[in-house]
């Protein structure tokens, strides 16, 4: 069922593995960013063997240290760069929610691609079928003198662009089917039983509730606030140029003739910096950060632009649809009566074999519109 094959890609398809490793790099981004704001702890030692002077014999030095930072105050960038991770992590998240809507949409479309072109092999059989049974009753008639061989002729040739058809459906329904395979993780060259069948619901929605729908629950909308409030935190970090920095740090070192060193030395210190000029290198990072979160604003308005067209496409093509399905399926019953009719004056001798073949045609082309 369509169900199944919707549980089955989600379950093998990797496009959703792809989207949960994006949405799991993004969330150790934050630990990453959340990490340049605690306090680090690093190692040093380094040993050397020399001579102090020329008549002095050479000897060993060592020197080893421990040396621990940690930045109080970094004018807001440290904070802005968290936040500027957790938003995009929000967004690889929002981005696994999309992966899944997106896949259960290209599962369903290729899971009614192969219902509709299992349809047109059956609409291309019937068509088959019927010129081969009007060939039947030309040859007939020809044998018995009452029809030209012209009308053998066209007839066989009408059947043979019908099974030209015919095979042309059957290796559309066999690609269509592929396409799902590989869609749901499947073999290609499998062949599922398909339990559903193309049927008309009709949808109740306005729409613009629709539109609005979209505008609430789409993905898309989410990833896009957050772009704005990612550059609106890289404009305050890039602001953090212009604000002093403060940083504690503290040491303890060893030096002498043998490892570690007999010879030890602490310090305690707080640091603060603060660049008064810098040639314009802070303004121009400003600028740059602004620029970006203008361009933020300006994808959300086209992402939201983008939306209401797309729902607005699909709702009006589904209108026309309805409308197209009643018109279609009485042309399907008038070209049924209308062939009936043509090879009824055919096999009495008051209609021609034109009239028969033109017959067919246009009930094949009913078939396939309905």
């Amino acid at each position: 069922s369509l169900d199944d094959s919707v549980a089955m890609a989600l379950k093998n398809n990797p496009s959703i593995s792809i989207a949960v490793s994006d949405k799991e790099k993004a969330a150790w981004g934050v630990k990453e960013a959340q990490a340049s704001n605690g306090p680090s702890l690093s190692l040093n030692s380094s040993g050397t063997r020399g001579q102090s002077g020329p008549d002095l014999p050479s000897g060993d030095n060592f020197n080893s240290s421990i040396r621990l930072s940690w930045p109080l105050y970094t004018g807001g960038r440290t904070e802005a760069l968290i936040e500027q991770a957790e938003k995009n992590a929000d967004s690889a998240e929002l981005g696994v929610t999309k992966a899944r809507q997106q896949l259960k949409l290209d599962t369903t479309t290729a899971y009614y691609n192969v219902l509709q072109a299992g349809n047109m092999v059956k609409v291309n059989q019937q068509s088959v079928a019927n010129l081969t049974e009007h060939l039947n009753q030309v040859q007939a008639q020809y044998e018995a003198g009452t029809v030209a061989k012209a009308d053998v002729l066209r007839s066989e040739v009408e059947l043979a662009n019908a099974q030209q058809n015919l095979t042309k459906a059957q290796n559309s329904y066999d690609v269509a089917h592929a396409a799902l395979n590989n869609i749901i993780g499947e073999p290609l060259d499998s062949q599922s039983v398909l339990k559903d069948e193309l049927a008309y619901v009709q949808y109740d929605g306005a729409l613009e509730d629709s539109i609005q729908q979209a505008l609430s629950n789409r993905p898309e909308i989410g990833q896009s606030q957050n772009s704005i409030a990612a550059a609106k935190a890289g404009v305050k970090a890039a602001d953090s140029g212009r604000l002093p920095t403060v940083s504690l740090s503290g040491s303890q070192g060893w030096s002498g003739p043998d490892f570690p060193g007999d010879d030890s030395n602490w310090s305690v210190g707080v640091t603060a910096n603060w660049n008064v000029f810098d040639m314009g290198l802070t303004k121009s990072k400003m600028r740059q950060a602004e620029t970006a979160a203008d361009k933020a604003g300006q994808m959300d308005r086209q992402t939201r632009d983008s939306i209401e067209l797309e729902v607005r496409q699909a709702y009006l093509s589904m209108k026309e649809a309805e409308k197209r399905i009643e018109t279609s399926k009485v042309a399907v019953d008038k070209a049924v009566e209308d062939l009936k009719i043509a090879q009824t004056r055919y096999n009495a001798g008051a209609g021609t074999n034109l009239d028969v073949i033109d017959a067919q045609l246009a009930q094949t082309q009913a078939n396939t519109n309905y």
